[in-house]
C-alpha cells in the first residue's frame, strides 16, 4: 500500500483569490479539527453540512474509483479557507461555481482556499472531483477500504468516509445523502436508504437516498456480487438484506440471523419507540474481518460473526444502535457509553425474552466474573480513552450500569427513559451529562453519584456503598454482597453474547 499526497493548485485560482477586495478578505480559516478530545484532527470547523451528493464509477477488477462529490453547507463564520477530510487523489475543486485552490495536508486533510471569501451564514456548494485506487491508500499505516475478491467495502468506526468521499467527518455534523454508483453489469452496490437502479450498455447504476440525518461514519458502501433480498415488516417498513455470493460455510448461519431483521426491529420498537429511519436491513460481504457496524439502516456484518453458527444477538445489538448511536449520536467520542452500553443491554433484554438469562442474572454474572483487582474495572465506560473506546468493559460494565440505573429508578420510570430518550433526542447528538439530566427529570431522582460510580470510577463498585447501587440492590432475593462466581451461574446466553465482542474491536 502507499500513501498518496493530495497536492494540486488549479490554474487561475490564486489570481482570483488575490482579486478579492481587502474589505471582503477579513475572514479566517476554518479549524482543521472539530475539537473532539479523543480525535483532535477529526472533522473540521467553520461550516455545517446539510447534504452530500456522491456520484461514483467503480471498476472492481482494478479497484479504480472515480467520483464527484457535491457538498451543500452553510458557513458558521467568515471563511478564507476550510478543510474537508479526504485521502484520495483530487483532480479539481469548485466552491460556489469557481475554481478553488486545494492541497493535501496532515494525514487526511483536504485544505481548500476558495476564490472569494465566504461570509458567515451564506450557503456553500463544494464540488470535489477525484480518482484513485482506495485499497492502496493508507493513513497511519491503515486503510479503511476493505478490498474484496469482487470489489470493495467502506464500513469502519470512527472513520471510513475519507476513502470514498470528502466530508466533515465527525458525528456532530449530520447530513442527508444521495449516493449513485456506476458498476459493470453483474456487480451490485449496497448503501444506505431507499434505492433505484438503471442500466446502459454493460453498466448498471445504483442510486441510494438517505433522507434522515446521518453521521459520516454511518454511511456505507459495498460493491461486489451480492444476493439482494427485499421484503417488508408487518407494519410496512422496507427490509433490504444482501449476502456475498461467496460466503462459503458461513452463508446459512448469516442468513438465518440477518433474515430475522424485520422481526427483531419490531421487537426492539416495543422498548425504544418507533424505528427512526425509512428502511432497515443488513449485508454480509466476503471480507476477512471479524466485526459488525451499525451503518445507518443498512448494517454491516462480517462473515466471521456467524462462523460458530447463527447469532441473533449480534443482530439485536446492531439494530439497537439505530436508536442509540445512529438517531441519537455522541456529541464527543468519549460519550460512547450512550451507544455501546445500551446496545449491549438490548442483548440482555433479548436473552431474557428467549429465556436464556435475565438482565439481572447477566448483571450479577458480570459483576462476579471480574475480581476487584482485574483490569476490567480500571476502564471507565463514561470516559474510557481513545485507546479503550471499544474495550469489553465499555460494553459489559456499561450494561451493568444500565441495570443499576434500572434498579435505582424502578421499572416503570426506567422503561419510560429507555423509550423517551431516543424520541426526545431523535436525529440529534448528546452527552452522558445530557442523558443524566433527562433520566433525573423522568425519574425524579438524583443520579449523579450512581452514574459517577458505575461510569467514571476506575474501581469495582462496592456493593451497598453510598452511590454504588449494586445491580441486585432493588431486587428481591439475596444482594451481591459477598457473592462469588459460583453463586452467579453463567447464563445460557453468555457465550453467544460474548461472540459479539469483536463487533467493534477493529477501530482505528
Amino acid at each position: 500500500m502507499r500513501k498518496r499526497p493530495i497536492v494540486s493548485v488549479a490554474a487561475g485560482a490564486l489570481a482570483l483569490l488575490l482579486s478579492v477586495p481587502a474589505s471582503a478578505a477579513q475572514g479566517g480559516p476554518g479549524a482543521a479539527g472539530i475539537g473532539d478530545p479523543y480525535y483532535p484532527n477529526a472533522g473540521n470547523g467553520g461550516y455545517d453540512v446539510s447534504h452530500y451528493d456522491i456520484r461514483l464509477k467503480y471498476q472492481p477488477a482494478t479497484d479504480e474509483l472515480a467520483g464527484t462529490t457535491t457538498i451543500l453547507a452553510t458557513a458558521a463564520q467568515d471563511l478564507t479557507r476550510f478543510n474537508l477530510d479526504f485521502v484520495l487523489e483530487v483532480k479539481e475543486v469548485l466552491v460556489n461555481g469557481r475554481t478553488a485552490k486545494f492541497a493535501g495536508t496532515g494525514e487526511h486533510e483536504l485544505e481548500i482556499t476558495p476564490a472569494r471569501v465566504i461570509t458567515k451564514g451564506s450557503p456553500i456548494t463544494v464540488v470535489v472531483r477525484y480518482a484513485d485506487r482506495p485499497g492502496e491508500v493508507e493513513r497511519g499505516g491503515q486503510s479503511a477500504w476493505l478490498r474484496t475478491p469482487d470489489g470493495g467495502v467502506a464500513a469502519n468506526e470512527p472513520e471510513s468516509a475519507a476513502w470514498w468521499y470528502p466530508s466533515n467527518d465527525h458525528p456532530t455534523d449530520k447530513a442527508t445523502f444521495d449516493v449513485s454508483v456506476l458498476v459493470p453489469d453483474g456487480t451490485q452496490v449496497i448503501s444506505n436508504g431507499t434505492s433505484t437502479q438503471s442500466s446502459r450498455a454493460g453498466w448498471t447504476r445504483y442510486n441510494y437516498r438517505q433522507t434522515k440525518p446521518q453521521a459520516t461514519y454511518l454511511a456505507t458502501l459495498a460493491i461486489g456480487r451480492f444476493d439482494i433480498r427485499a421484503d417488508t415488516t408487518p407494519g410496512g417498513l422496507p427490509v433490504i438484506t444482501a449476502y456475498s455470493k461467496d460466503l462459503g460455510d458461513n452463508a446459512g448461519a448469516a442468513q438465518a440471523s440477518v433474515e430475522r431483521t424485520g422481526e427483531l426491529v419490531d421487537w426492539l420498537s416495543g422498548y425504544f419507540g418507533a424505528y427512526p429511519f425509512g428502511t432497515v436491513g443488513g449485508y454480509v460481504p466476503n471480507v476477512p474481518t471479524g466485526y459488525a457496524l451499525e451503518t445507518q439502516g443498512q448494517i454491516f456484518y462480517s462473515p466471521a460473526q456467524f462462523s460458530r453458527g447463527s447469532n441473533t444477538s449480534v443482530v439485536v445489538h446492531e439494530l439497537a444502535h439505530q436508536w442509540y448511536g445512529d438517531s441519537v449520536s455522541v456529541q464527543r467520542w468519549s460519550d460512547i457509553w450512550l451507544n455501546e452500553g445500551f446496545a449491549r443491554y438490548s442483548q440482555w433484554l433479548w436473552s431474557e425474552h428467549e429465556n436464556e438469562g435475565t438482565t439481572q442474572e447477566l448483571a450479577d454474572y458480570v459483576y462476579n466474573l471480574y475480581p476487584a483487582d482485574h483490569e476490567f474495572w480500571t476502564i471507565k465506560p463514561g470516559d474510557p480513552g481513545a485507546d479503550h473506546q471499544f474495550a469489553g468493559a465499555v460494553y459489559d460494565r456499561g450494561a451493568v450500569a444500565v441495570q443499576a440505573l434500572r434498579n435505582a429508578v424502578g421499572d416503570e420510570k426506567f422503561f419510560r427513559i429507555l423509550q423517551g430518550w431516543p424520541t426526545e433526542r431523535k436525529y440529534g447528538n448528546a452527552t452522558i451529562q445530557d442523558f443524566q439530566a433527562y433520566a433525573e427529570r423522568i425519574s425524579g431522582k438524583p443520579l449523579g453519584e450512581l452514574l459517577n460510580t458505575w461510569l467514571f470510577t476506575a474501581a469495582k463498585p462496592a456493593v451497598g456503598s453510598a452511590g454504588a447501587a449494586a445491580p441486585s440492590l432493588a431486587k428481591s432475593g439475596p444482594a451481591l454482597s459477598g457473592a462469588t462466581a459460583d453463586v452467579a451461574p453463567e447464563p445460557r446466553s453468555w457465550k453467544k453474547i460474548q461472540e459479539t465482542n469483536t463487533v467493534h474491536e477493529h477501530r482505528s
